[in-house]
């Protein structure tokens, strides 16, 4: 589409932007949505069902004690009698009302580019700019923070040249509050020691970048707290650095690492962060950042010649249930309900796909539907799962000490699982040797939930035929159902879809076949889903559970209604989903007079 040009004087005209302009862009771009209350009679069905689990009591307020930070804030009496003694003037407080903005807003004067939407990520320090470049129909990323002048810099560089000497605690020791009150009173010690004046708003554009610094993860801070970002990416020193927004995809951002040896000292701080090593002996490393949030590192130019690159893979803080796949379309309730009844039926799926297709996000989903009481173990590279279930032991692999000694991977984990007795065993993904183990487990009765890369049925059962896994085809038939889900285009826009649920039927003993049947299928052209009319997986469950097909249908339709009522109102954290299924679980008929309740009103 032909672009208008637009004159010097109608882009200056647009650079000044006015207060309303301003208050249009910020914010309501920007949805927070509260977290929807469970009711009383839920609340209490999930306490007696923890009660009775045995393996963990109710929420627990530990004993009032003192923190080291606590400790640091407690100014001793001669620092006191100091502050009295020595007449200086109480420090004035910074106040956004009196001393205005920390942050400009404005557009600057003489661009081309277009701002399409202003929201705070850490307000009143950092806020982002979707900017639009019509000339080039290109999506600029950037981030707004407070302007410091040359002596500030200066100054900045000094304290924390001081603070890096005279640091005594580790600030990942304590608590996110604890450490920030004890970084701000070392702070305020460097300068009281020095004697240096600063005015509200200098003092506290300071604080702000020595927090980003020391506590925070320094340039690409406002970018780790921005809900619209999935993945953070660095290609090397002197780059922009990319992200993925969820609703502008691939965008460039204005941070970059100047030189190698800022971005080197940027890979090490994060790999400590995640408590790994790093090093040129071995520029390779994998981990969890504290959020949750999954970091890929390398170091040095050996292995990426451009110099060292990082990749953040973004994790929400609350996982993906039930009712939000439901919301996003990314399942239908029929599936979802489908998928509850094979869950609590303890019956084995494996969840395919490709690279950001929303796997895990749909095991994790699929795992809140596990009964509380039930003895859950998980074996993952990196932490993912999210589960409020006591009774359940993640397991993370562990890499070599020194390249040689003491690796533990998942085959290792996975044969120590199963002396555990669990019943329910989550493997993050298969794909070597440990997937024999998996089979072979679901073959002596144990229900197993795990992700694989394969973008078909077909890929699955090619992959788990054949090197380096070799499953031999009679251990599939111990498989129940296969998930395969896609990232597609609807509408212009990037979705997660489930592209069919196929059971494992058995095998076939003239030909050898694998026998399957598919339940649902997505339909691209109309972005429905079609159900084929026949599931042998829950013509086994209305078996073993002596049910008619009329109270099949009924039972189906029962949690499709609880599943739409979550939907409805807005209840999607993992929590108070896990308490609703466990109030389904326990009093079915309480949670489903409060479902007709509302619907009906």
């Amino acid at each position: 589409m032909a672009k208008k040009k637009v004159s010097r004087k109608g882009r200056k005209k647009a650079a000044e932007v006015s207060k309303e302009t301003l208050e249009r862009l910020i914010a309501p771009k920007v949805k927070v949505s509260k977290r929807a209350k469970v009711s009383e009679e839920i609340e209490a069905v999930w306490k007696k069902a923890l009660e009775e689990s045995k393996m963990a009591k109710g929420p627990v307020t530990p004993p009032a004690k003192v923190t080291k930070a606590e400790k640091v804030e407690r100014k001793p009496w001669l620092w006191r009698i100091r502050e009295r003694i020595s007449g200086r003037p109480r420090e004035e407080k910074y106040d956004s009302k009196k001393h205005g903005p920390l942050v400009d807003l404005g557009m600057p004067k003489d661009v081309s580019y277009e701002a399409i939407e202003v929201y705070p990520v850490n307000e009143p320090y950092a806020y982002i700019r979707v900017a639009y470049e019509p000339a080039t129909h290109e999506y600029h990323y950037r981030i707004l923070e407070p302007r410091l002048s040359r002596s500030e810099r200066k100054l900045l560089g000094d304290i924390q040249t001081k603070l890096v000497e005279a640091l005594d605690v580790d600030l990942r020791t304590l608590e996110e509050e604890g450490a920030r009150v004890y970084l701000k009173n070392s702070t305020n010690k460097v300068l009281d020691d020095y004697r240096i004046e600063l005015g509200p708003v200098s003092k506290e554009k300071i604080m702000y970048y020595i927090m980003r610094e020391f506590l925070g993860y320094g340039k690409i801070d406002p970018i780790m707290r921005d809900p619209g970002v999935e993945d953070i990416s660095c290609d090397g020193p002197g780059i922009p650095i990319f992200v993925y927004h969820k609703k502008h995809e691939s965008i460039k951002t204005n941070v970059l690492f100047e030189d190698e040896d800022e971005l080197d000292s940027f890979i090490i701080k994060v790999a400590q962060i995640c408590g790994r090593h790093i090093s040129i002996a071995d520029p390779l490393m994998e981990g969890t950042l504290p959020g949750g949030s999954r970091v890929q590192l390398t170091l040095g130019k050996e292995i990426t010649t451009k110099g060292s690159t990082f990749t953040v893979r973004k994790f929400r803080e609350s996982p993906f249930t039930p009712p939000d796949l439901i919301d996003l379309n990314t399942f239908p309730v029929g599936a979802m309900a489908y998928l509850w009844l094979a869950v609590e039926n303890n019956k084995s799926i494996i969840f395919a796909g490709g690279t950001a297709s929303g796997k895990t996000s749909t095991l994790n989903a699929m795992a809140l539907f596990i009964p509380p009481e039930m003895k859950i173990i998980s074996i993952e590279d990196t932490r993912e799962l999210n589960l409020p279930h006591p009774n359940w032991i993640p397991g993370v692999t562990r890499e070599a000490a020194g390249g040689v000694v003491g690796a533990i991977d998942m085959y290792e984990l996975l044969r120590s699982a199963l002396r555990q007795r669990p019943e329910f065993l989550i493997v993050g993904e298969v794909r070597g040797k440990e997937a024999y183990v998996l089979f072979q487990a679901m073959a002596t009765g144990h229900t197993t939930f795990s992700t694989m890369h394969a973008d078909s049925v077909l890929s699955v059962v090619h992959r788990l035929e054949n090197p380096p896994i070799n499953i031999p085809r009679i251990l599939l038939k111990s498989l129940d159902i296969i998930s395969i889900q896609n990232q597609a285009r609807v509408g212009g826009k990037r979705v997660r879809r489930m592209k069919t649920l196929t059971e494992i039927i058995g095998v076939d003993s003239r030909t050898g076949e694998l026998l399957t049947n598919e339940v649902f299928r997505w339909i691209p052209s109309s972005d429905e889903f079609e159900y084929t009319g026949r599931s042998y997986v829950l013509e086994d469950i209305m078996k073993e559970r002596s049910w008619d097909e009329k109270e099949l249908m009924k039972e189906s339709k029962r949690r499709q209604d609880v599943l739409e009522w979550m939907k409805k109102k807005g209840i999607t954290h993992y929590e108070d989903v896990a308490k609703i299924v466990v109030t389904y679980y326990r009093e079915p008929e309480k949670l489903m007079k409060m479902v007709r309740r509302d619907v009906r009103g």
